[in-house]
C-alpha cells in the first residue's frame, strides 16, 4: 500500500500509540497523535521489556537507547515471603544468554519513543480529549470540545477505558478478579542486584526489581481480596494499608515495604479480547484491544508487537481494508493466548499452607534437575519475534 497520501490519527500517546505512529511515519504516512494530557509523560513506575518487545524496539532502531536507560535482567528469583529464602532461581544469563530482558522506568521508555516520534515528523497534539469515533470510508474523531477531525485511518491506542473500542465492539462489563495491586518505587538501600525478586505468600505476592542506574526499586504487590478498587493506575493509597496487607512479609520484602512513602492502588479486572480489531478505517491495539493482567509482564510488550504488526500488515496490503483484516488475523489468537496465560499465572505465587510447602519443594527440585526447562517454559512468549513474520 502506498502511504504517501494516507492520513493517520493515533489516539493515545502511550507506548503502543507512539510506537505505531513512528512506524507508520517511517513508511511515509502523515501521522497525528492526539493525547488528552497536557504533556507526554508517564507516572513513576517500572515495567519489564522482554525479548519479544526488544525485537520491535530493535527494528525501530531503539534497542541501544533502551540498553542505556534500563537495567538488563540477569535472573528471576522466587522466594518464600516470611524469611525471603530462595525457592527457585531462573538464571537468564546462563539459560537464556542469547536473549535480552530489561527493567525500565516507564517514563524512560515513553521519552525514548516520544523523541523518535518527534524526530520523524509526527504531529503531536496535546489536551485533545476524544469523546467518540465514527468508523466509515473516512472515519471521524469527535472531541469533547465539539471539534471533529477526519482521517483515512484512526488507531485506538487509548488503553483500558478506550473511547475507540466501542466503535467496533459491543460494550462489555469487566469482571473483577478478586485481586488488587499496589505499585511504588523506593530507594535501593538493600543494593538489590538486577534480578526480579518474587516473594510468594498466602493469597498475595510482591515483585521487586531495580530501575534506572540501580538506585531505585520498583515494587508491585498483588493481594486477593473481596473488596474491589477502581481500575485506575493513579489512585493514591495510604502506604500503611499496603504494609498491613503484607505484614507477614519479612527479610528483604519487609525492608522494602518499610521504605514506601507514596503508593498507587488499582483493582485487577478481566476484559474480553476484542472481537473486532480493525474495520471501516478504525483499528485497535494494546490494552484497547486486549487488556492484560500484569502477571506475565506483557502489557507493554504486546502493545509493541501490535504496533509493528499493524504497520507491517498495512504495508503489505493492497488497501486499508485488507491490511486491517490481515492485522486481526495475525494478532488476535496470540494476544488471546497471552491474556489467558496472565490470567492463570498469579495463583502459583499465592498458595496457602498446606499446599505451599510441597509446591515450593517441587519448584526447588525442578530448578535443580531441569533448570533449562524451567527457564524456557514460556519461550512461546519471549522468543516470539513479530518482526520476523
Amino acid at each position: 500500500m502506498n502511504f504517501k497520501d494516507i492520513r493517520v490519527t493515533v489516539i493515545g500517546a502511550g507506548i503502543g500509540g507512539l510506537a505505531v505512529a513512528q512506524l507508520l511515519r517511517a513508511k511515509g504516512a502523515q501521522v497525528t497523535v492526539l493525547e488528552q494530557a497536557e504533556q507526554i509523560s508517564e507516572v513513576g513506575a517500572g515495567l519489564q521489556v522482554t525479548p519479544n518487545g526488544v525485537a520491535v524496539l530493535r527494528a525501530m532502531g531503539l534497542a541501544d537507547d533502551l540498553a542505556w536507560c534500563a537495567q538488563r535482567a540477569r535472573a528471576v528469583v522466587l522466594r518464600h515471603h516470611r524469611e525471603g529464602r530462595e525457592v527457585l532461581r531462573l538464571d537468564l544469563d546462563q539459560y537464556a544468554h542469547d536473549l535480552r530482558y530489561y527493567f525500565v522506568h516507564r517514563a524512560d521508555l515513553i521519552n525514548l519513543l516520544a523523541d523518535a516520534v518527534r524526530r520523524s515528523g509526527v504531529q503531536v497534539r496535546l489536551l485533545q480529549k476524544v469523546s467518540s469515533v465514527v468508523p466509515g470510508a473516512r472515519p471521524e474523531v469527535r472531541l469533547a470540545n465539539g471539534a471533529r477531525c477526519g482521517a483515512d485511518l484512526v488507531i485506538g491506542a487509548d488503553g483500558l477505558h478506550s473511547r475507540v473500542r466501542p466503535a467496533l465492539n459491543p460494550v462489555s462489563a469487566p469482571k473483577f478478579t478478586g485481586q488488587v495491586a499496589w505499585r511504588a518505587t523506593v530507594p535501593n538501600r538493600l543494593e538489590l542486584p538486577a534480578e526480579a525478586q518474587v516473594f510468594m505468600g498466602p493469597g498475595r505476592h510482591l515483585v521487586a526489581y531495580p530501575l534506572k542506574d540501580g538506585s531505585l526499586v520498583n515494587l508491585v504487590a498483588a493481594q486477593e481480596r473481596r473488596e474491589w478498587a477502581d481500575e485506575s493506575w493513579n489512585r493514591s493509597d495510604n502506604p500503611e494499608n499496603l504494609r498491613q496487607a503484607f505484614g507477614s512479609f519479612g527479610g528483604a520484602a519487609g525492608a522494602l515495604l518499610d521504605d514506601v512513602r507514596d503508593v498507587k492502588l488499582w483493582g485487577l479486572f478481566r476484559h474480553p479480547v476484542a472481537q473486532t480489531w480493525g474495520h471501516d478505517g478504525v483499528a485497535l491495539l494494546g490494552d484497547a484491544a486486549h487488556p492484560t493482567l500484569p502477571f506475565m509482564a506483557q502489557g507493554a510488550n504486546m502493545a509493541l508487537e501490535d504496533a509493528y504488526a499493524l504497520a507491517d500488515c498495512l504495508g503489505q496490503a493492497e488497501d486499508l481494508a485488507a491490511g486491517l483484516a490481515a492485522y486481526q488475523t495475525r494478532r488476535r489468537t496470540r494476544a488471546s493466548k497471552v491474556v489467558e496465560a496472565a490470567n492463570g499465572n498469579a495463583w502459583k505465587y499465592h498458595l496457602r499452607p498446606p499446599l505451599s510447602w510441597p509446591a515450593h519443594q517441587i519448584l526447588r527440585a525442578a530448578g535443580s534437575l531441569a533448570p533449562q526447562k524451567m527457564v524456557s517454559q514460556f519461550d512461546w512468549i519471549y522468543r516470539h519475534d513479530e518482526t520476523a513474520l
